[in-house]
């Protein structure tokens, strides 16, 4: 393995600011449903089991294409592979705004829903630039990304209340692709994939790189993260909806409330990554969850009067 610690410092902190950065544009854009799906779910007079499937339909492709695109930026490199996800996402968000039905919308958000796989590809990326020791630290900032759902409720409503929701989709558009081109001239190959080409090794083989769904401890993981990350996203998206059905709230107030909630969150995850290189990931990760048992119990608690 490479030296981690030769790394020269200023590529070493491009690759993990701007993957930060791209993974907020794409979090922003793989989120964006959660505004301007209020506003075509009135246009297309859709029900809530249908909204709830528009909303759902990019988290589901999100998260289905991350096992893929970690193998790729594996075998072909972070820089290409986030590069490319970030480019196929605009383009999809770009030609959402020529759907004419529901079964075309659907579409377009399959497509658009790639831009989710970029946290595989952002972590595979960015862990390849830092040593074990500091890699919480690293990877909790560019997990900060996540603040990118925070821009898109503080901001989509504003852009979508004055120029309408296709607005909304070519300037998210936009600023993706112009995140794409920046990261992919500005940030270096990983230093492994540089010394793997420089040294002409083989690629890992796909079963290889499969290898690590033997152990139980994957599966583990990844039901924790099904339930931690999974509401994170689930409240995000449908917050907004829930605050301007339920309370009758506008749709930039709603947005407010619910960036209160996706800001704090992302910026959470840099201190969680900070703690666990100090004190361990494990003592982190019954923290969080025992904080947010108790904070969803209460949010969960029906509103009750006793009399004795």
């Amino acid at each position: 393995m490479h030296d981690q610690n030769a790394v020269p410092v200023g590529p070493q902190q491009r690759a993990l600011w701007l993957s930060t950065f791209s993974f907020a544009m794409c979090f922003a854009v793989w989120t964006v449903f959660s505004i301007i799906g209020v506003r075509i779910k009135q246009q297309l007079g859709l029900n809530e089991t249908e909204f709830g499937l528009l909303i759902a339909t990019p988290i589901l492709t999100g998260s289905v294409t991350r096992l893929f695109l970690g193998i790729w930026a594996d075998q072909f490199g972070g820089r290409r592979v986030f590069a490319a996800v970030m480019l196929v996402a605009a383009t999809a968000t770009w030609l959402l705004t020529t759907a004419a039905t529901y079964a075309e919308f659907l579409l377009a958000a399959l497509a658009m829903g790639v831009a989710g796989g970029s946290f595989a590809v952002g972590v595979a990326f960015v862990s390849r630039w830092f040593p074990p020791g500091k890699q919480g630290t690293a990877l909790g900032i560019f997990g900060a990304g996540n603040v990118g759902a925070a821009l898109t409720v503080l901001v989509a409503p504003t852009v979508m209340r004055t120029w309408g929701w296709p607005a909304v989709a070519h300037v998210w558009a936009s600023a993706l692709a112009g995140a794409a081109i920046i990261f992919y001239l500005v940030v270096r190959d990983d230093p492994g994939l540089a010394r793997r080409r420089a040294q002409g090794s083989a690629q890992a083989s796909f079963v290889r790189q499969m290898a690590p769904l033997k152990n139980i401890q994957v599966w583990r993981f990844a039901l924790y993260y099904f339930f931690v990350f999974g509401g994170f996203v689930a409240l995000s998206l449908w917050l907004p909806r829930y605050l301007v059905g339920v309370y009758g709230m506008g749709i930039t107030g709603a947005g407010l409330v619910t960036a209160c909630f996706a800001l704090p969150a992302g910026l959470f995850r840099i201190v969680g990554g900070w703690l666990a290189d100090r004190i361990g990931a494990r003592r982190v990760m019954y923290w969080t969850f025992g904080v947010s048992l108790t904070c969803t119990f209460v949010l969960s608690y029906p509103a009750t009067s006793y009399t004795v």
